[in-house]
């Protein structure tokens, strides 16, 4: 399957930040259906009120992914920090916060129904409903 990154569907957009989401991407055995996903995010984002409420509040979805451009910060539920740049294919484990330290673009992909609900909490978040 290809697709364009323009025909990935938006599922989030603020100032600084655009998500997009192509469901149904692939089947991963053990993990179902898989997500496609391509992150434009700010230098200054940070994750973390966005995920308040969830378990731990953080990101319980695994991620494997490429960063296109920029840099990010990941912490884990023990304080640990990694820092990907660009050419670096990462994968993040379940118990995440991210926060991006230059400009970034990058491709994940992802269990689709765990990172939806994550995805649908952060969406709510920012419309005041959570």
């Amino acid at each position: 399957m290809r697709i364009a990154k323009d025909q990935v569907d938006k599922k989030l957009e603020l100032p600084g930040a655009v998500i997009r989401q192509r469901t149904d991407f692939g089947d991963v055995t053990g993990y179902g259906k898989i997500s496609g996903e391509y992150f434009t995010l700010a230098a200054g984002v940070d994750t973390t009120p966005l995920f308040q409420g969830l378990h731990g509040n953080a990101c319980n979805c695994p991620h494997w992914g490429f960063v296109l451009e920029g840099q990010i910060t990941t912490t884990d539920a023990s304080g640990n920090k990694e820092t990907v740049t660009a050419n670096d294919l990462f994968y993040w484990p379940p118990g995440h916060n991210v926060k991006v330290d230059a400009d970034a673009e990058i491709v994940m992909f992802s269990p689709q129904h765990e990172h939806t609900r994550v995805i649908n909490h952060m969406i709510d978040k920012v419309n005041g409903y959570a």
